[in-house]
């Protein structure tokens, strides 16, 4: 610490010391011992006048009783230092000093009666009020240090006096004159001492409140100094650079940091302007401007500016300027606080290619998919198809049995291809609910006559029970209602080996719709406990003995998880390891307009007839030949006309010659695509043809994209015989009601 910071928090000691009440108790306790020889030299000659008045004895007597007053005082006092020591407590010897303090005012009280009774007359009162006076006088010089014991001496003074004027005034026979004038000296004398202590305390205080004062601002000055110090210590050892420039740019200061960031030592910045040093041909003319106008207009700035240091090396620095204005509001200085942040750049733009590339990754993913969707659906609509078509014609059991392998073994890698496209959606969040009004109990119905083929070639029974009341329509996505029941079930029948599966519902009101409780209960190989939640994690069963003895991705259950959850709901499992398996399945649906309650009856669909579609005018629009022909099969048993066309232009030709009553439009065709000829048909001045789809493009994007260029229907390759025929009917059925 600097020598005059060392002298200040001295001065500030030393005053906490002397005004402090221990403090003037001290320095009260000092000036009493150290003056006692002067304060004798008043109480020897008073002595002295009253032996040579009165008698020597006297005189010697009053002495000795003056001086013994005076020991006992001063003794005591100058012990107080050690008493502290010891552990006595302050208040006591501030009470005992008192004390001592009276008893030795009324040893000069006895020595004053002793003059005033003495045998000679006259003049004894007035030197006795003069010695009194004396005395008051050195008691009160005291009052600003020990004030209990000065007002205990001043009190046993003033009752020594009155005492002694009222003995007078009750002797003396007549008032005489004498008495008055000593009276009035008396009074006038003690006038003079009440002023004299009023100047001493007044004297005293105002010393105090100036010493305050200078102690005050001293401390002021040492926190200041003390603050400076330590906003300079921070300002050198920073890791940041500052600069401190005057109020025209020049630079004023610069910290180790700032030599150490750009090369350039103090001596070299100082008197040079920041962008004189630092600005590079590639800084940012506008961040320039920015940092000049802030400080002409005293603005903080904050922002990123690219310099160069001294050896050429270009460096980003983030600034943040703060100009600091004097008592006018003019600039005075301005400080600016530099941090080098071109890792954080370089990190910057390395994470700007890292997501540029996730999204090109993510673009290629989802084009590759759709790619190989539409490649791999295409030649398995055909093997599907032609084992359906195949099926119908006589076969040898043997044939059969080989030919529902290959249906079966087709099947098995679609429903594998699905998942993979499914899970693929759920990653980038792009599944898209289609809400609609449908029959609840007609689409479980449906579902398991889907799926009862599955469970009959296991020797399995699936029955759906059916608890309470239901409404007959709900609002909710069927489709992937039926997805996320086609895996449950689908599950079921694959790990049971003997006895059925059972799917239960119910439904109970839920705000303004209901809440539907699935169960699919099976009596399969069950699951052991700690396997419960690992088997909604992606691509994993119970075990890998499992997977090589049943098949299977693994991805059922999580997109049957990831659809319920999506629309609201919650799956769980309970199972028993060897006995059977439990998944219950808490959907919310919206309720429909048209609400009834009651078991509806799904098996009112009426059968299809086929003689309905005589003379109707069958366009199949489809560049693959195997395609063509599986689609010649599956409608030859129908009265219909079939017309087909290799390309989208071909098929706008054929509508312009003769509109068709249905064509199925298939998306990707040489020269034109499905999506452009329905929109240009959909433009056309003739008779406006049902179109569907009828597309290896299976995500929820095409099927917009259809919708939107005017198709009516959407059918998503491989397609079965009855649902091409039950779509044909009704698109056919619908156009009849329109007419």
């Amino acid at each position: 610490m600097p020598e005059n910071a060392t002298s200040d928090v001295g001065r500030l000691a030393a005053y906490e010391r002397q005004f402090s009440r221990r403090g003037l108790l001290m320095r009260y306790a000092r000036g009493r011992v150290t003056n006692f020889s002067s304060r004798q030299i008043m109480t020897l000659i008073g002595g002295v006048v009253l032996g040579t008045m009165n008698s020597p004895t006297q005189g010697a007597i009053a002495i000795c009783i003056a001086l013994f007053g005076e020991a006992v005082d001063c003794l005591y006092l100058r012990n107080a230092d050690g008493l502290i020591a010891k552990g006595v407590s302050f208040p006591r010897i501030r009470f005992v000093s008192t004390l001592t303090a009276a008893f030795q005012a009324a040893t000069i009280s006895v020595c004053v009666i002793m003059a005033w009774l003495g045998p000679v007359t006259g003049l004894s009162p007035l030197f006795s009020a003069a010695f009194l006076a004396g005395a008051a006088i050195n008691a009160g010089l005291v009052l600003p240090f020990h004030r209990p014991a000065a007002i205990a001496r001043l009190t046993i003074y003033a009752a020594t006096g009155f005492a002694l004027f009222a003995h007078d005034a009750i002797t003396s026979e007549v008032h005489s004159s004498a008495l008055v004038m000593n009276t009035s000296g008396a009074i006038m004398l003690t006038y003079m001492v009440v002023l004299f202590l009023q100047f001493v305390v007044r004297g005293f205080h105002r010393h105090k409140h100036s010493m305050f004062e200078l102690t005050e601002k001293g401390r002021e000055l040492l926190n200041s100094r003390k603050e400076a110090e330590r906003l300079s210590l921070v300002a050198r050892n920073a890791n940041d650079s500052v600069i401190v420039s005057g109020p025209k740019g020049e630079i004023l200061w610069v910290n180790d940091a700032f030599s150490r960031i750009t090369g350039y030592s103090a001596k070299e910045a100082v008197g040079r302007s920041p962008g004189e040093l630092l600005n590079s041909p590639d800084t940012d003319p506008k961040a320039v401007d920015d940092i000049r106008d802030a400080i002409l207009s005293g603005q903080p700035y904050r922002g990123e500016i690219l310099n160069r240091t001294k050896d050429g090396r270009a460096i980003w620095v983030e600034t943040n300027l703060v100009p600091v204005l004097d008592d006018h509001g003019r600039v005075e200085v301005a400080v600016a606080v530099e941090r080098d942040v071109t890792q954080a750049k370089v990190y910057e733009r390395e994470m700007a290619a890292a997501r540029e590339a996730a999204v090109e990754g993510a673009r290629a993913k989802a084009e590759f998919l759709a790619t190989m969707s539409h490649e791999i659906r295409t030649p398995m609509n055909g093997v599907i198809g032609m084992t359906e078509v195949l099926l119908d014609t006589p076969l040898t059991p043997e044939q059969r049995e080989y030919t529902d392998t290959i249906r079966s073994s087709a099947r098995s890698l679609l429903t594998i291809i699905n998942d993979i496209l499914d899970l693929s959606k759920l990653d980038a969040q792009k599944v898209v609910l289609s809400l609609i009004d449908f029959d609840l109990e007609r689409c479980f119905e449906e579902t398991l006559r889907l799926m009862r083929p599955q469970a009959k070639s296991k020797g399995l029974t699936l029955t759906l029970d059916v608890s309470g009341a239901l409404p007959t329509k709900v609002h909710s996505d069927d489709g992937r209602l039926r997805q996320i029941l086609i895996n449950l079930i689908g599950n079921a029948i694959k790990f049971t080996e003997t006895g059925g599966v059972t799917v239960t519902l119910s439904a109970d009101r839920w705000g303004d719709g209901y809440l539907l409780h699935i169960d699919v209960i099976d009596t399969g190989i069950g699951i052991p406990p700690e396997k419960i939640q690992q088997i909604f994690e992606r691509f994993s069963q119970a075990d890998a003995a499992t997977t090589r003895l049943y098949g299977g991705t693994g991805l059922g259950l999580t997109i049957s998880q990831e659809l319920v959850h999506i629309m609201g709901g919650q799956i769980r499992a309970e199972s028993t390891d060897g006995s059977g398996s439990r998944f219950c399945v808490e959907l919310p649906v919206g309720a429909s307009e048209d609400v009834q309650s009651g078991n509806a009856n799904g098996d009112d669909e009426p059968a299809l007839e086929l003689n309905r579609l005589a003379g109707k005018r069958i366009l199949v629009a489809e560049d693959n030949r195997v395609n063509r022909m599986l689609m010649r099969k599956f409608l030859a048993e129908t009265p219909v006309e079939l017309i087909f066309a290799h390309d989208g232009q071909q098929a706008i030709d054929c509508v312009q010659e003769d509109p068709p009553d249905l064509i199925f439009m298939d998306m990707s065709m040489p020269l034109m695509g499905g999506i452009e000829a329905t929109q240009k048909i959909r433009e056309m001045a003739c008779k406006q043809p049902a179109i569907v789809a009828l597309t290896a493009n299976a995500f929820d994007s095409d099927k917009v994209a259809c919708r939107q260029a005017g198709m009516n229907d959407f059918l998503s390759k491989p397609v079965r015989r009855a649902d091409l025929l039950a779509c044909m009917m009704a698109q056919l059925a619908r156009d009849e009601g329109a007419t």
